[in-house]
């Protein structure tokens, strides 16, 4: 199952720019840097032709932009080139001429250090709407200019989105290259970027780095806290990504706690996605320690709370969590309907978490349904999503896959399964997640005459749980 949280695109296509003819000072007022006037002619044109221009296009004479100061023979003057107009006049003619006091003395709107933060702005909105081509390439360009103009703000945005995207595409590994950087340099604070810290965290975690996403999260927590008492939907939000972490580590006891004095803060808080992230996390713990009718409690409370708030995205992957938490416990007829409604409310084009969440639990809730040959098609969609990142998701559709092959008589496609399923999940799976994959697989050996190789199997998997209470 997809943490929470994770960094969805949305579907929603979209033209930022204006496509009508207009002149250069119209685009730039209406566009931004989007129409911002090409570089040869800032180097051509010098101040005089641009007053003038300007004039012209605005329908001034020189006596209309005269004033105290600031003659018409001064103007003219300038627009000859046989004088350059001081600050004061700069300002004045700028402001009556609608554009800035920079544009009109450079040609440029903005300096390049501001240019080239809108250039990233730009590049982080065609990715946020699903325009995801030669971005990547534009922002690694971007990225080598900011850093050879010593431009390290802006250098450091573009790491961020870089590793957003790197995320989103389940690549966590570069994910966390790029996002280390902002974090451990001081570029991004926890009060003004808090995504940028739970994206790095969920990264190493997903890379194997428990110990650490768990060290990150609660500097996190403890800094939100003492400095910003009054923002507990921060302090909440730091404390369930440390609960995810934590479990992850198998520290399950130490994770409830910390969700249940988040729970205690919220007190009566008003902003519903507060109680709909700890129920939920609750639930998740519930489920990873086998309690699975408190964790279907604790996430039907977190339904409640996203029907009321009418949020599908949210709402769609909540529906998906009650279907993991029922193909788990063996009720994978119940789970039917809310991978239904979880599909409907996840829109055609979810984001690849999204979308290889929902297909595991098709997997999976296939193989509870003996529904063989669909489980199989399932299960190699979602390794196909996920690639080489999303190793907890790839083990458990392994996991399927290897029920599916086995039932249908693919034993040695599904020993092949069954062992890649555990080999993953050992390093990436809950608690849960490594016992199943494991008994699963011994009893896979067992069915088939190979009780010595089950005993092994087994013997790994209590050797794993020794390294990890050590």
């Amino acid at each position: 199952m997809a943490r929470d949280g994770q960094w969805s695109l949305l579907n929603t296509p979209g033209d930022l720019l204006w496509t009508e003819p207009c002149s250069r000072v119209d685009a730039i007022r209406r566009n931004g840097f989007n129409a911002e006037v090409p570089a040869e002619a800032h180097d051509e044109e010098t101040i005089g032709q641009r007053l003038r221009r300007l004039r012209t296009e605005g329908g001034f004479s020189q006596r209309d932009l005269s004033a105290p100061g600031v003659s018409y023979a001064y103007i003219s003057r300038i627009e000859a080139g046989a004088r350059q107009p001081s600050v004061k006049a700069l300002r004045m003619l700028a402001r009556k001429l609608g554009v800035s006091p920079d544009y009109l003395e450079t040609g440029r709107e903005l300096r390049d250090q501001d240019q080239r933060e809108l250039r990233v702005s730009e590049l982080e909105l065609r990715l946020r709407l699903g325009d995801e081509s030669e971005v990547a390439n534009d922002l690694r360009a971007l990225l080598a200019e900011a850093e050879s103009a010593g431009d390290a703000p802006t250098a450091a945005r573009a790491r961020i989105v870089l590793g957003f995207a790197a995320a989103s595409a389940g690549d966590d590994a570069g994910a966390v290259e790029l996002l280390q950087d902002a974090v451990r340099e001081g570029h991004a604070s926890v009060a003004e970027r808090p995504d940028v810290f739970a994206q790095f965290g969920r990264s190493l975690a997903a890379t194997g780095r428990e110990r650490e996403a768990v060290e990150l999260f609660e500097t996190c927590l403890d800094e939100v806290t003492e400095q910003e008492p009054e923002n507990v939907a921060a302090q909440i939000r730091f404390a369930t990504y440390l609960s995810y972490a934590l479990t992850d580590l198998g520290e399950t006891r130490r994770a409830e706690s910390v969700l249940r004095d988040a729970l205690g803060r919220a007190g009566d808080i008003a902003d519903p996605f507060t109680r709909v992230r700890l129920y939920w996390s609750l639930g998740r713990l519930a489920a990873n320690e086998g309690r699975y009718a408190e964790s279907l409690a604790q996430t039907r409370k977190a339904l409640a709370l996203l029907e009321a708030t009418e949020d599908s995205l949210h709402l769609g992957r909540a529906h998906v969590t009650v279907a993991w938490v029922m193909n788990s416990s063996g009720r994978a007829d119940e789970a039917v309907e809310h991978l239904a409604i979880a599909e409907r409310l996840l829109g055609p084009n979810p984001d690849v978490a999204d979308r290889l969440s929902l297909e595991v639990e098709r997997a999976r809730n296939a193989v509870g349904l003996g529904r063989f040959e669909d489980a199989v098609r399932r299960g190699e969609s979602a390794l196909a999503l996920a690639g080489e990142g999303y190793p907890t998701e790839r083990g458990a559709a392994l996991h399927a896959l290897a029920q599916a092959r086995e039932a249908l008589d693919e034993l040695t496609e599904a020993e092949a399964s069954y062992a890649a399923a555990a080999e993953l999940l050992a390093v990436h799976g809950s608690p849960a997640d490594r016992s199943d994959a494991f008994r699963g697989w011994a009893r896979f050996l067992r069915r088939h005459g190979r009780e010595s190789e089950a005993l092994d199997v087994l013997d790994r998997a209590a050797d794993l749980v020794a390294h990890r209470d050590a």
